[in-house]
């Protein structure tokens, strides 16, 4: 999997399509993803003794990494990741357009 927490994408395909939003999860093995303000479901929680009132509560829910693409800030699109070893023995992320590095995000 390419994408990496704290990554910018840009959410491809299904409802929230054009969306951009930070990466805050990644579950590798089951290919899903949480992207900030996408795919947002509504909860209902009954009242317990921290929240004596209940109520429902909005969040994120995982979709799948392959409705997403890697967002470039400078080019303001969409763009396909690749990999490539660096001269030290380094596998680092490259912008396949450009053929830039991608630094790692800050999490």
């Amino acid at each position: 999997m390419k994408i990496k927490t704290g990554d910018k994408v840009k959410v491809i395909s299904g409802h929230y399509k054009g969306t951009v939003g930070e990466v805050k999860a990644v579950s590798p093995k089951t290919n899903k993803i949480i992207v900030e303000g996408v795919n947002l479901i509504k909860k209902s929680l009954k009242p317990t003794q921290q929240n004596p009132e209940g109520g429902i509560v909005e969040h994120e829910a995982p979709i799948d990494a392959s409705n997403v693409a890697f967002y470039d800030e400078k080019g303001k699109t969409a763009v396909k990741l690749g990999s490539k070893v660096t001269d030290k023995g380094k596998k680092v992320r490259v912008n396949k357009k450009t053929g830039k590095e991608i630094k790692e995000a800050k999490k």
